[in-house]
């Protein structure tokens, strides 16, 4: 079928579905949700067989929807009906949530169901429950929507007024998620803060400031007076509740284009007088071993990594070399595995273009580490999505284990033609050859981890109980145990000496790095630009040609056209 994607932005859920359509052969093309009149051009270009809209803020024309077959993802199970699906389903501490595809009529949410995923509802962030239970949930309920109508299955039959199933809620404003510190248990704390997370935070006071809270955990073993802060950890503060108390990772003050930031940084002074309370319920960064397999987990929010990420991770790597083990996991988040260098790190700097370069090099040295360890066999678990450096990163180990659900987003250009380092001009032709490689950071789209597969980009796929840590332990020890594992290590020490000796590593960073310098510091501001709307969240004014297959082939069609001699 040819599908039209209506988006208000090209989020999680919108790439995997993308991802999930091509790969079954669909020809899919993207419109972001600019303008009713930019979406009815879209279809009239594209003239799709099915519009999928994941993610919207605001109706279909209804011109557009009559003219064809239009599909929404809502998030929440049949007849909820409401802006606020999540927000409510985590506030209200639900047992059990699902995801809906329904047929846009002329009423918010109260179309026909073609189909929907029950879930249980893990106390978790908003965001990290739909990067994860609703996007599984939305693309399988997307394909059975997509089978019943290619298979010529009648329209069901929108939900009679009056069915029990039907809820109506309006949106979930701050005053419906208010911490009271006096009364409110951790358990209440957490789920409020949770059910703002990613978007819109909830708004409340820190050293009598009013700022927005994010990224929450539950911090064991701490007390105090509810409402004060207590301890600082990794970046994160301890704020006490009537029973316990609990960290907050990230806030944003309420100034505007005030950036999210680790909470620690934005209360610097304050911080500095708090005792410091490791191993409380909020560690970034973990190493556990088992028998010979060292497994070091690292999960840094929304996956970037700042400067004194990098660094941190670096010491931790380099103290995990120490160990004698033979096998040595890196694992990421179950969110994400890494997203590259931190963008609002780097933006508020005093220098960005002196804080990207702090922050590349940083990287870089990791990579390095990673790349030039040859005693042990390295092994990158992608558990959640990666991007730009993240993705290389992962390459510099030996083996890539990834998620079957991970999405991969292995290119930079989109952050203004920031032309990337990561030591990826060496890794990645190494395992995909150099023509993929052109295309792959070229054409700027995400990847499953089938075609990455093909790609020699991934090594192994993990499906379901192999994600677990259990399984992930016995499959790394099975791989320390191989009869031929000594001879693999020599083998590997043999092509990295090889490799080193037909063009150093030294060389592949500093012709990336003399390539990066002129974004960061050359006359063409694109990066910067690129970054402060990536950051502040700034409006597309058009949709990419990279995902708009409709408009670059008119494009084409232009260009060819004005090619033509009268």
């Amino acid at each position: 079928m040819r599908i039209l994607l209506l988006s208000h932005s090209f989020n999680s859920l919108t790439q995997r579905l993308h991802v999930e359509l091509r790969e079954r052969g669909h020809e899919v093309s993207v419109e972001l949700d600019i303008h009713a009149d930019v979406t009815r051009e879209s279809v009239a270009l594209y003239r799709p067989d099915l519009v999928i809209a994941p993610f919207l803020k605001r109706a279909i024309p209804e011109d557009v929807w009559r003219s064809v077959r239009c599909l929404i993802v809502h998030p929440g199970p049949p007849g909820d009906r409401g802006p606020a699906a999540l927000d409510w389903a985590i506030l209200e501490d639900v047992a059990e949530w699902g995801v809906t595809v329904l047929q846009a009529t002329g009423e918010f949410d109260a179309g026909p169901v073609w189909a929907f995923r029950s879930f249980p509802l893990r106390r978790a962030a908003k965001s990290s429950i739909y990067r994860n239970e609703v996007t599984s949930g939305a693309v399988d309920a997307v394909l059975e929507a997509i089978a019943a109508i290619e298979a010529g299955q009648p329209t069901p039959h929108p939900m009679r007024e009056g069915d029990a199933r039907i809820r109506v809620r309006g949106p979930c404003r701050q005053s419906d998620r208010a911490i009271d510190w006096q009364h409110d248990t951790t358990e209440i704390v957490l789920r409020k803060i949770n059910s703002a997370d990613g978007m819109p935070g909830l708004i409340d006071s820190l050293f009598f400031q009013d700022v927005r809270l994010f990224d929450v955990h539950e911090a064991h073993g701490i007390s105090g007076v509810p409402g004060t802060i207590v301890a600082q950890c990794d970046g994160a503060l301890a704020c006490a509740t009537v029973d316990g108390a609990v960290w907050i990772g990230h806030v944003r003050q309420l100034a505007p284009k005030s950036l999210k930031r680790s909470a620690a940084k934005v209360f610097a002074g304050q911080a500095a007088r708090l005792p410091r309370r490791p191993d409380c319920g909020y560690a970034p960064l973990q190493y556990r071993e088992h028998g010979e397999v060292g497994e070091l987990q690292f999960s840094f929010y929304n996956g970037a990594m700042s400067t004194d990420d990098c660094e941190a991770l670096l010491h931790a790597y380099r103290t995990a070399l120490a160990r004698p083990t033979k096998v040595l996991l890196l694992t990421g988040g179950s969110d994400y595995w890494s997203n590259g260098i931190h963008l609002a790190e780097i933006e508020a700097a005093d220098s960005a273009a002196d804080e990207s370069w702090r922050n590349i090099n940083a990287i870089d040295d990791l990579a390095r580490a990673v790349i030039e360890t040859t005693d042990r066999l390295v092994i990158s678990v992608i558990r959640g999505n990666a991007g730009a450096g993240g993705v290389f990163l992962s390459l510099a180990a030996d083996e890539v284990w990834a998620g079957d659900q991970v999405v991969l987003n292995p290119h930079y250009k989109d952050m203004g033609n920031l032309f990337g380092s990561e030591y990826w001009t060496y890794l990645l032709p190494r395992r995909a050859g150099a023509e993929n490689a052109r295309r792959i950071t070229q054409c700027r789209l995400p990847m499953g981890v089938a075609e990455a597969q093909r790609l020699g980009i991934v090594d192994r796929v993990l499906a379901g109980n192999e994600l677990a840590r259990d399984a992930l332990l016995k499959l790394a020890a099975d791989a320390g145990s191989d009869p031929g594992f000594a001879l693999c290590l020599a083998d590997k020490r043999r092509r990295r000496e090889a490799d080193e000796s037909e063009k150093p590593l030294q060389a592949y960073r500093d012709e990336e790095l003399r390539r990066m310098r002129l974004n960061f510091y050359g006359f063409d501001p694109s990066y910067h630009v690129a970054r402060y709307n990536f950051i502040q969240k700034v409006p597309k004014s058009r949709t990419p040609l990279t995902i708009a297959n409709h408009r670059s082939r008119r494009a084409t069609e232009r260009a060819q056209r004005m090619a033509v001699p009268s």
